[in-house]
């Protein structure tokens, strides 16, 4: 970064300092509030934003410059800074023309917020200007990070947005921070964690899994069909899951001998095993697709929202995912397995001449995924108390949106599972968020969709790691 542009962002930290304490002081004073506390919130709010501006973006991008001009020879130093003085003048131009679709849009927005203010009565509340701030701030968050950061770009860009979401929730949607709707956001984000886990790792090497929300659907039914025969429920739920293994192993084998049609491949065998577990369930029964019985209450309180661990009122299902989650990031990191799934997925033929099996990481992660969407069929089954075939349907889309949100590269050997809690996250206070303003569910698919193709975009954009090996 060079001179003009550091002068730029330095100067643009003071002038969002500015706004948002005025903003606090007039909320203030509106709130009626003592003028004493309202100059107290001011001058922290102000001070906290800028200390909070200068140490974790300006100051560490000046720095990095300055390490990278000691390097440089006297001539070279003299050219570089000869070329910031020539781009001092327009730099300012050069960030309009770079970002002039997101500022068009942003104009578009205000002028959408002022139609509205004029148009529908007490829409010009401090709840809402707020708002309309925090959504201005993370759109500027979101611009900055995709010109000046280089490493983890998708993820500090979900980062953004989860935070920005999860500010305007709490605004707009009464009792969204409340512990409720809290505890529902993390039982439901464990169920979708956990179904992008053996996506992820199909991603990572290149490929998708559409029999996850098959293979959840079939695990559902499956299991509660088999616990009103009679069987004890440990029996049933090692055979579901054994099933769960066997449908993986299958879609392993086949993708990786016609990987040209793997994606077709998998969605083939989840119309079959989803047909065949629906067929042998409904045999005899008036109710096509479910199964009802009683579930244990064991198997239960793993996965209601009313559930306890140890005690703590937490369902037991967010402390599995958190398990899995924390052994799957390490796994991924600091194991060979992990640098050789990143290896199979970053360069197949240089994987090959390290003597790293393809065939075995590709159908070892498609079993995995297979095992973990049976899990994911059991657990929800404890959290409906009854088996219905199409309770996986969601998951079709949104395991490939949160890996994509979260910045895992759809063309594999980029990413990892932490990008996708990121992803998951994101896409649960979203939902929440949609429907706490009472958007319907096509409409939160529709919002889901324009969220997913800029995250694409920039995939699109960027060098894969095959060309950089």
């Amino acid at each position: 970064m060079g001179k003009a542009a550091f002068s730029f962002y330095k100067w643009l930290g003071f002038i969002i300092a500015v706004i948002i304490s005025g903003i606090s002081a007039v909320l203030g004073y509106i709130d009626n509030t003592p003028s004493q506390l309202i100059i107290l919130y001011t001058v922290a709010i102000f001070g906290s934003i800028l200390w909070g501006w200068y140490h974790l973006s300006v100051r560490w991008q000046f720095k990095e410059d300055q390490d990278e001009k000691s390097t440089l020879s006297t001539e070279d130093s003299t050219q570089e800074i000869l070329d910031d003085s020539e781009h001092h003048e327009s730099y300012i131009s050069y960030l309009i023309k770079s970002n002039k679709f997101a500022i068009i849009g942003i104009l578009a927005m205000i002028i959408a917020f002022v139609a509205l203010a004029f148009a529908m009565d007490n829409f010009f509340e401090w709840k809402n200007v707020l708002t309309l701030v925090v959504f201005f701030l993370t759109l500027l968050v979101l611009i900055i990070t995709n010109s000046v950061a280089k490493n983890n770009k998708s993820a500090m860009m979900g980062l953004a947005v989860l935070i920005g979401l999860f500010i305007m929730g709490s605004l707009i949607v009464d009792g969204f921070i409340s512990t409720l709707n809290l505890k529902s956001m993390l039982l439901f984000a464990s169920f979708l964690g956990l179904a992008c886990i053996g996506q992820t790792l199909v991603v990572l090497l290149g490929g998708l899994d559409l029999s996850v929300s098959f293979v959840i659907g079939a695990a559902n039914i499956g299991l509660m069909y088999l616990i009103n025969l009679g069987l004890p429920p440990w029996i049933c739920i090692i055979a579901v899951l054994m099933v769960g293994i066997g449908v993986g192993l299958i879609n392993g084998l086949l993708s990786f001998r016609l990987q040209g049609q793997a994606l077709i491949l998998t969605l083939g065998v989840g119309f079959v095993v989803t047909g065949l577990v629906q067929a042998l369930t409904t045999i005899g029964s008036d109710f096509g697709g479910s199964v009802f019985g009683v579930v244990p209450k064991w198997l239960s309180n793993i996965a209601a929202a009313n559930g306890t661990f140890l005690g703590i009122s937490i369902p037991p299902v967010v402390i599995i995912w958190v398990v899995l989650s924390i052994l799957l990031i390490v796994a991924l990191k600091n194991t060979t397995w992990g640098r050789n799934l990143y290896a199979v997925g970053g360069n197949r033929t240089s994987a090959a001449r390290l003597s790293i099996s393809e065939r075995t990481y590709w159908v070892g992660v498609f079993t995995i995924g297979g095992f973990i969407s049976a899990l994911t069929g059991i657990l929800l089954l404890g959290w409906s108390g009854g088996g219905f075939v199409g309770v996986g349907g969601p998951y079709l889309f949104q395991t490939i949106a949160a890996v994509v949100v979260g910045g895992t590269s759809l063309l594999g050997g980029k990413g990892g599972y932490g990008f996708t809690v990121i992803g998951v996250l994101v896409l649960q206070v979203l939902s929440s968020f949609l429907v706490g303003i009472g958007l319907s569910y096509e409409g939160q698919q529709f919002v889901f969709g324009l969220l997913i193709l800029p995250m694409v975009a920039l995939y699109a954009r960027s060098p894969h790691i095959r060309t950089q090996i």
